[in-house]
């Protein structure tokens, strides 16, 4: 007969291998609401990350760890006959830190002049990481008149370097990473 303390032990070590996969089995992050125009001197890509918060990840942005959303953004030329030829390969960061004695979010915006955004609102905070607005992703003189191009954008949140012993005391990091799948848009110029 076993011990009390050995299925004690068995029950914690099963929830600790099953929460991960119940964890990332709740929610995927995607990209929506994907917007291709142009001014008269570049064309822009508009789009947004949905369900890419998970309360882990509030937990730990409440707690001040600053956390980094990657977009990648390619832009290629189609050609049937050949291989496409890529245009612009683009990597944009944001960041967002949470500020415990000031109780304001910092945010980091490359793509719109390197803006700086604080804001004491954890939803606006979220709200405008997630966001990518008017970025520039090729000027148009690169462009040919008539022919068709691809655009293919995913994001993805970069994963937190912590110190060896802060590892054990927030493993739960480990259980929101995400990256979207990738998002591919054709249209002709």
């Amino acid at each position: 007969m076993l011990n009390k303390g050995f299925h004690c032990a068995l029950v914690i070590l099963l929830l600790f291998c099953i929460s991960p996969a119940l964890s990332s089995a709740k929610h995927e992050a995607r990209l929506s609401d994907i917007i291709v125009t142009n001014t008269r001197d570049d064309l822009l890509v508009y789009f947004d990350v949905k369900d890419c918060f998970t309360p882990e990840m509030n937990k730990a942005i409440m707690n001040g760890i600053p956390t980094k959303f990657t977009f990648i953004v390619k832009l290629y030329e189609v050609r049937n006959a050949w291989f496409d030829r890529k245009i612009a390969d683009i990597r944009l960061t944001h960041a967002i830190e949470y500020n415990t004695l000031k109780n304001e979010y910092n945010l980091f915006l490359p793509e719109q002049n390197n803006k700086k955004v604080k804001t004491k609102d954890f939803d606006e905070a979220r709200e405008r990481m997630a966001d990518v607005v008017a970025l520039k992703v090729a000027r148009l003189d690169k462009l040919k008149r008539g022919l068709h191009y691809q655009l293919r954008m995913k994001a993805e949140l970069d994963k937190i370097e912590l110190p060896f012993y802060l590892d054990y005391v927030f493993f739960f990091l480990s259980l929101w990473d995400f990256e979207t799948d990738w998002y591919s848009i054709i249209f002709r110029y």
